[in-house]
């Protein structure tokens, strides 16, 4: 079993020749986010803002917060002329306090939005408990299916997740989802916990930025080739200026094996690269979805729907699938939350795309992550969102409540 993960590949160049990313011409952007945390009793990432947010929108960085990131080995101004590709563990911020991620002016361009990829993680019906420890067998695979462009009109809160992790650029998918403190105004999205942390071995990854409904009218890679960044991403690219996952995943998430997989989801609260008019990233793509963290049994589940862009093979990245079906049981752990499961055939690069269910209320939410998979396609699993999760959800919300 492993971790649906992400990784990277060398990517290519548009004559099909290998490239190195340069960034000296990279410009940098005024804005830089910055968040420090910490950890809360009830076992997530906590927080409170750190940085001082202006009438503008920007952020603005108190000195004591420029010498505890030195004390670390970060330098603001270093880190902002390419020190963030120095990987030296002691330089890996890995705590929850320790989440930095200035936005990059251009640095996700059509080539390397595109060259990022992932090559190869009797009781009452509403009695979750009955489910403790239980694992049902496997799923019979679900043969994913191409979502018809363009994705906003069928799949407005998905998009893609890009970030740089010490093997190179990575991809994961990710969802729009509500914020109780901006209502109708979120700029919260979630993902999976390995999307945004290494886990038990590592630390925070850098220049994360969510795209949503990446390339909306499902060109083929052949056709991005010469796709401009409006094109690909056309609501914009926005930058993870805070980001949370639970304590769990930081201190047993692996990448092979299934640690940690029972809280491996994570939200992160973003802003535009680029400005957009004053809008929210929900007024901007036109929808969010709740989060239920009722975590329904299994037998009250008729189906559940999960959304990402698959990257390995035999996918290429660059289209937005779905896989629907009924889920089972998977236990990791006796002590751990049993996890849904299903079949489906997506592969790396859907980890973090949101699992929907429609509600009592004919109304859907979101209601896991894709987070594990076996090491042949075949099925996936996600995490029950219960109070850990929701404990890093309203973190997130009440960090930005008020500005």
């Amino acid at each position: 079993m492993r971790s649906i993960r992400p990784s990277f590949t060398a990517r290519r160049g548009r004559g099909g020749r290998r490239t190195s990313t340069s960034l000296t011409a990279v410009a940098l952007v005024s804005v830089l986010a910055l968040t420090a945390t910490a950890c809360g009793g009830d076992d997530t990432a906590d927080s409170k803002p750190s940085a001082v947010s202006t009438g503008d929108g920007k952020i603005t960085i108190p000195g004591d917060l420029k010498q505890r990131l030195k004390e670390h080995g970060i330098d603001i101004d270093k880190w902002k002329h390419g020190a963030w590709k120095n990987w030296n563990r002691d330089d890996w911020l890995r705590e929850a306090n320790d989440f930095i991620n200035p936005i990059i002016k251009g640095l996700w361009d059509p080539d390397r939005m595109r060259g990022a990829d992932d090559p190869d993680q009797g009781v009452d019906d509403n009695d979750i408990s009955g489910d403790q420890g239980v694992t049902d067998p496997a799923p019979q695979p679900v043969q994913a299916q191409a979502v018809a462009p363009p994705y906003h009109a069928r799949a407005a809160t998905s998009g893609k997740l890009l970030f740089d992790a010490p093997e190179g650029t990575m991809v994961c998918s990710a969802t729009v989802v509500k914020d109780p403190a901006h209502p109708g105004k979120s700029n919260l999205v979630w993902t999976a916990g390995h999307c945004v942390h290494a886990g038990k071995k590592g630390g925070w990854y850098r220049n994360i930025a969510f795209v949503p409904s990446y390339n909306d009218q499902g060109r083929s890679s052949a056709e991005l080739e010469n796709a401009s960044r409006s094109e690909i991403a056309p609501y914009g690219v926005w930058w993870a200026d805070a980001a949370k996952t639970s304590q769990q995943w930081i201190s047993k998430g692996g990448q092979t094996g299934g640690d940690g997989a029972s809280y491996d989801f994570a939200v992160i609260h973003v802003t535009p690269e680029q400005g957009s008019g004053g809008k929210s990233l929900e007024e901007t793509v036109g929808g969010a979805l709740p989060v239920n963290f009722d975590a329904p049994a299994v037998p009250q589940v008729k189906s559940i729907t999960a959304s990402g862009y698959p990257a390995a093979a035999p996918y290429d990245g660059q289209l937005l699938y779905q896989c629907q079906d009924k889920p089972g049981r998977l236990s990791i752990e006796q002590s751990d939350p049993t996890m849904y499961r299903i079949g489906c055939t997506m592969t790396g690069g859907s980890s973090g795309g949101g699992w929907v269910e429609t509600g009592a209320d004919g109304k859907p939410a979101l209601v896991s992550n894709t987070s594990i998979g076996p090491v042949r396609s075949g099925w996936l699993a996600g995490p029950r969102l219960g109070e850990v999760a929701k404990g890093v959800y309203e973190s997130v919300s009440k960090q930005f409540a008020g500005r």
